[in-house]
């Protein structure tokens, strides 16, 4: 695929206070296909301020590879589905990738 035709793709970050709520927030994105994959990594320690205090959490963060188009799909899902008044959803562009790579997650972020 020439680089001009590659499909614009993001990360999308999102993190929440289990394993197995990383779990599931992941499997309901990649069911509803609004992901072609999501990545769950080890618990992280986060410090932040809420609610005027300083907090530290222990969290897992999942990293969602999905489309630009299918951004808006995507956050109001993690939305409706997250436990957190405030949840971390943060997306970045992918600049370059493999065109195979992205082309599979366009193939996988469409509706059957």
């Amino acid at each position: 695929m020439p680089p001009a035709t590659l499909p614009e793709c993001l990360t999308v970050l999102t993190t929440t206070d289990s394993a197995d709520k990383a779990a599931a927030l992941a499997r309901g994105v990649i069911d509803a296909r609004l992901a072609a994959c999501a990545q769950i990594s080890a618990p992280v320690t986060s410090v932040y301020r809420w609610e005027a205090a300083i907090e530290t959490a222990e969290e897992w963060q999942i990293l969602f590879k999905t489309t630009a188009a299918g951004y808006d799909a995507l956050e109001a899902h993690l939305l409706a589905a997250h436990d957190y008044d405030t949840p971390e959803i943060i997306a970045t562009p992918v600049v370059r990738g493999s065109a195979a790579y992205l082309a599979w997650i366009a193939e996988e972020t469409l509706a059957p």
